[in-house]
């Protein structure tokens, strides 16, 4: 709490920058649009039974062969990692196929910037498919707030930041803000004009790296609010539906 009585809300735009911000006490919301957040929550939405989120490839392999009824999942630099069983697109985690299962995931950036996290008192995923409902969280915690970017190594990306403007557009009444990055995000959001958000992104070097995979659905996937109302959270080593 600062003066105003009122909690503080943050905004870190790169893992890079994480050193610079108190997360003692504090709710994370981990930020990795395109696309490891986005993952995430259509899997647990879905009927996964939780996501474990991990730094390497070796671990997500020794993960997935020791627990039963696992899949292993991840990406570097946008594609399929060579020994791991899926690629990190929301789209292949159907409830027929992922309903009940552990996932094992690894991503270039989101899950390297949940790792870094320390001492907060919560750590959530955010992504837009939650966005209502993680908002309507963050605004009843009574808790210090910051939204972590997981931009593309360590550089600053549009989509992430795109998504922290729109929490903070959506939460700001209920916080304090004395943070530029947070400022900056929210008047990108405004700038957008909050629909087709993808058109607005449609310059982007995120986008510009996927579609060049042929991934244009997964990002309209990413781009859609409220398609999984749920909020991972992270319980011990393992990602759940908050209750």
């Amino acid at each position: 709490m600062n003066d105003s009585g009122k909690p503080r809300l943050e905004v870190c735009l790169s893992p890079a920058l994480l050193h610079l911000y108190d997360t003692v006490g504090t709710v994370v919301v981990i930020i990795d649009i395109f696309r490891a957040t986005s993952t995430i929550t259509a899997a647990l939405h879905n009927g996964a039974k939780s996501v474990i989120p991990v730094a390497s490839v070796p671990e997500c392999i020794e993960l997935g062969n020791s627990i039963e009824n696992s899949i292993t999942a991840g990406e570097r630099d946008g594609k399929v990692v060579p020994g791991l069983q899926y690629g990190n697109s929301p789209l292949e985690f159907r409830p027929d196929f992922i309903a009940g299962k552990t996932l094992v995931l690894t991503t270039t950036n989101g899950t390297r910037l949940l790792h870094m996290v320390e001492n907060a008192d919560t750590i959530l995923i955010g992504s837009f498919l939650n966005l209502n409902v993680l908002c309507d969280y963050l605004r009843g915690c009574g808790k210090n707030v910051l939204l972590g970017c997981a931009s593309w190594k360590d550089r600053f990306n549009m989509e992430d930041t795109l998504f922290a403007g729109a929490v903070v557009t959506n939460i700001q009444d209920e916080f304090s803000i004395n943070c530029d990055s947070a400022r900056a995000a929210r008047q990108m959001y405004k700038s957008s004009g909050g629909d087709n958000l993808l058109d607005f992104l449609r310059d982007s070097s995120h986008y510009h790296r996927l579609s060049g995979y042929g991934l244009q659905r997964d990002l309209e996937y990413c781009t859609t609010p409220n398609l999984h109302p749920v909020i991972p959270v992270l319980s011990g080593t393992e990602l759940v539906i908050h209750s």
